[in-house]
């Protein structure tokens, strides 16, 4: 008898068809306003992001390898965000809530995979900054186009095949109990909290997959500023250093936002698992960061805006007629 029911969970999980998204439910009188607010963030994200890219493809004076990672990186928040946002949105307008068990894994796996993207991007954008600053009679030689597009494709591909095993694993394992997720989108620590199994493995493996994706690149980001910081601080210019400064300072913040809130994410203990913290942190990381990002490079980088003042006149119907 005992050995029947220990078996009883491992027939279950085979059964588990779909999870349910608690998302938001718990306040259900501001559903309303929380889907405007996400609606005029996501559309934000868009068209910062999208005129990111447009100007750093058509704007001569930016046809070099930091905007190349930037136009990069713009693309990339654009496909990251709308691995969650849109789902989060229609999950706001309506009561079922349901999503598949596939279709959870297959949200899951991209999530990841951008995130680990990210993390690499960011990489290749403080190396860059890092040869600009610290060897600049060598910048041209070292990232030429070909390095750069090595670089950016490496970034591209590397998560695939780690995550697309990690992913398996994770759905893999059994799931007997209740199927709501107390989460907006398939992320792990809320999947994992539905795990009747023993997930002590697949959190060791967590660790692992994060020191590679997200602490080590965090490590080589901070040695390389670390480098960057003290090259700047000996340069005789004030107003080279001031423009050092500016340029790596925009870049120094993204990092800060995004490794930060990613790293009490996913390297926190399990026992420290909070539902509503880690709703918050989820929202900072997939939607506000990607949000704040455009502002933060665009403002207060002033090459980017003396190509964005050429470039927004272009787009004027009465100059267009005239021409």
């Amino acid at each position: 008898m005992e050995s029947t029911e220990q078996n009883l969970p491992q027939k279950n999980h085979t059964t588990l068809v779909e999870f349910i998204f608690l998302g938001f439910s718990d306040v259900p009188n501001v559903q309303e306003f929380l889907f405007w607010v996400f609606l005029i963030i996501y559309v934000i994200i868009l068209m910062g992001n999208s005129l990111i890219i447009i100007i750093t493809n058509v704007e001569p004076s930016l046809k070099t390898p930091m905007y190349f990672f930037l136009g990069n990186f713009s693309f990339l928040e654009i496909c990251y965000v709308s691995v969650t946002v849109p789902r989060l949105l229609t999950d706001l307008c309506r009561q079922n809530r349901n999503i598949s068990f596939v279709a959870c894994a297959t949200q899951m796996y991209f999530f990841l995979v951008l995130g680990a993207t990210e993390c690499l991007i960011l990489t290749a954008m403080a190396y860059d900054r890092y040869v600009a600053i610290c060897r600049p009679l060598l910048y041209p030689t070292i990232m030429s186009n070909r390095l750069c597009i090595q670089l950016a494709a490496g970034c591209w591909v590397s998560g695939i095949p780690v995550h697309m095993g990690f992913t398996y694993l994770i759905f893999s394992l059994p799931f007997c109990g209740p199927n709501q997720l107390n989460h907006f989108f398939c992320d792990i620590p809320p999947v994992l909290t539905l795990v009747c199994g023993d997930t002590w493995m697949i959190e060791m493996l967590i660790y692992v997959i994060a020191l590679l994706v997200v602490t080590i690149p965090f490590l080589l980001i901070l040695g390389s500023y670390v480098r960057i910081i003290s090259t700047i601080l000996k340069l005789p210019s004030a107003s080279g250093r001031q423009k050092a400064f500016s340029t790596c300072s925009s870049h120094l913040m993204v990092v800060a936002l995004f490794f930060g809130s990613g790293i009490i994410t996913y390297l926190k203990p399990k026992s420290s698992y909070s539902a509503g913290a880690d709703k918050f942190l989820s929202l900072f990381y997939t939607i506000v960061t990607p949000m704040l990002n455009p502002m933060i490079y665009c403002l207060r980088n002033k090459d980017f805006m003396k190509a964005l003042r050429k470039f927004l006149p272009k787009l004027s119907p009465d100059k267009t007629a005239r021409q």
